[in-house]
């Protein structure tokens, strides 16, 4: 097949041998994706991301030395009157050069096509987001596996709907493969708290607002830090809405997000744990209130300057994805779930001690995890370190899993980097702004009623427990006798130190 003399050059066949293979490998890789029924995540980033650009490059560098050629060419003749190429298409040479443009063009549009899908689609996977970068976003990748939302993508919360926010985050995408690149990303990373799309254009896509839930029973199994892992369970009547739906927002925890009032607040640190102004608008009677914290008041002139939020489902529920429970939670939860024999003395009590300590890696978590639960029964239960070392084993296997679920040493992040809202036990959560302390010019106070949102309806050692009716409520019994310090003191207070 005869072609123009000028695609007969070294650039030109570089180019061509450059794009051709790119092309074969794409759809190589593209067939290997198909029939084995998915990709890994470096796959798709080979095949959608990096292979296109050669594949460009390759283009680009034909009609490159086309060009220098034909310059080269020119150079040794007169210049032309009229040096616009003539195209003679009773030349076989000119019809094939157009058949093979055009045909190429046709396949290079529509493999583009495709190719820009493919690439979106593919940066809009779990995968991509989350083992791309495996380091750095293991931590967040294998808490959100382990979450109520483990089948809803990341980009569904974290971008949205909508060119804009799409843009904006593969703009600061940018930034973060450089920091990643360059190693210089903060150990852990910190919570996009100020860039982050609010919460009714992502949460509320599938949690519809309107929609008014009534109470919920909450049962939870505790056990305590002794040599029989008492268990200590409690009963909570969950006050999510109101007593009855058809009263909607009108109590209960969801009434912040009430459209008749409007919750705004000051925050004095980039986390939002210190709250020391909060304004509350009823929108029924046009009533404006504001409430100080008196132990921890507002800096001159900031309610006037500063940033007022409005509150939004976000300001409780900032962990719904990336939860890292502590210590306490995660043991509980695998003795309850029996990962952890319960009826092995003291485990619990061995577990806090080991989990207290920071590790350098978690492979050094394991190994001294296992070394000193073993050394502790050989020492002081001989009987069931030689008789239940199956037992032991389990124990051993229960404490190291949940470890690697919740508390990644290389990214410096367990449950205290990443403070959770959305309660009141080891971060002030709703004592942010129910202290006690938050009051009006009037005299009006931020209640601090734990009633206001749940009511205890049982409490206690299972076969001895304390209860009442559906209707009904308990005064809080501490599972160890503290007096009436729990009155005086916010949980976090012990709990963000009891390990």
């Amino acid at each position: 097949m005869k072609l123009p003399s000028s695609v007969y050059n070294w650039l030109t066949a570089i180019g061509a041998i450059i794009a051709a293979i790119s092309l074969f490998l794409m759809l190589f890789f593209t067939g290997i994706s198909f029939f084995f029924d998915g990709e890994g995540a470096y796959l798709g980033l080979l095949t959608y991301m990096v292979l296109p650009v050669f594949l460009v490059l390759g283009l680009i560098l034909i009609p490159i030395g086309m060009w220098r050629k034909v310059r080269r060419f020119r150079r040794g003749e007169a210049v032309p009157e009229k040096p616009w190429p003539r195209i003679d298409f009773n030349e076989p040479k000119n019809r094939n050069a157009l058949f093979i443009f055009s045909a190429g063009s046709v396949v290079f549009l529509l493999l583009s096509a495709i190719g820009s899908y493919q690439a979106f689609h593919y940066t809009e996977t779990v995968e991509f987001c989350g083992t791309m970068c495996h380091r750095v976003m293991e931590p967040e990748y294998v808490a959100y596996q382990n979450s109520p939302h483990a089948r809803v993508t990341c980009v569904e919360c974290h971008v949205g709907t909508g060119a804009t926010w799409y843009v904006k985050s593969k703009m600061s995408g940018l930034y973060q493969v450089y920091a990643t690149a360059m190693d210089i990303y903060p150990r852990p990373i910190p919570t996009p708290i100020e860039n982050l799309r609010p919460a009714r254009e992502t949460c509320e896509i599938c949690h519809w607002p309107e929609k008014h839930y009534a109470h919920k029973m909450r049962l939870e199994k505790r056990f305590l830090a002794d040599e029989n892992n008492t268990e200590w369970d409690i009963g909570l009547n969950m006050k999510i809405g109101a007593a009855y739906s058809p009263k909607g927002l009108e109590e209960g925890i969801h009434w912040h997000i009430n459209p008749d009032i409007t919750v705004e607040y000051i925050t004095s640190d980039e986390k939002r744990e210190m709250i020391p102004w909060v304004r509350l608008t009823n929108h029924r009677t046009g009533e404006v209130t504001d409430y100080t914290d008196e132990m921890n008041p507002p800096e001159a002139d900031s309610v006037a300057a500063g940033h007022k939020r409005t509150m939004d489902c976000m300001d409780c529920h900032n962990r719904p994805s990336h939860d890292y429970k502590s210590p306490p939670n995660f043991i509980d939860f695998s003795l309850t779930s029996g990962a952890i024999p319960a009826e092995l003395p003291m485990i619990k009590r061995v577990a806090m001690d080991l989990l207290h300590l920071m590790y350098d890696s978690r492979d050094s978590a394991v190994v001294s995890i296992e070394k000193e639960v073993k050394a502790f029964y050989n020492e002081n239960y001989p009987v069931i370190a030689a008789n239940n070392a199956a037992l032991i084993d389990k124990a051993i296997e229960g404490i190291t899993s949940q470890f690697s679920r919740n508390i990644f040493p290389a990214m410096k992040v367990r449950w205290d980097a990443y403070p959770n809202h959305l309660g009141h036990l080891e971060f002030n959560g709703c004592y942010r702004c129910h202290s006690g302390n938050h009051k009006s010019s009037t005299g009006r106070t931020i209640s601090r009623d734990c009633n206001l949102c749940h009511n205890i309806v049982a409490q206690g050692v299972p076969g001895n427990m304390e209860t009442t009716d559906m209707f009904g409520f308990l005064e809080f019994r501490h599972p160890v006798d503290i007096g009436t310090a729990w009155k005086e003191f916010n949980c976090v207070e012990c709990h963000a130190y009891l390990y």
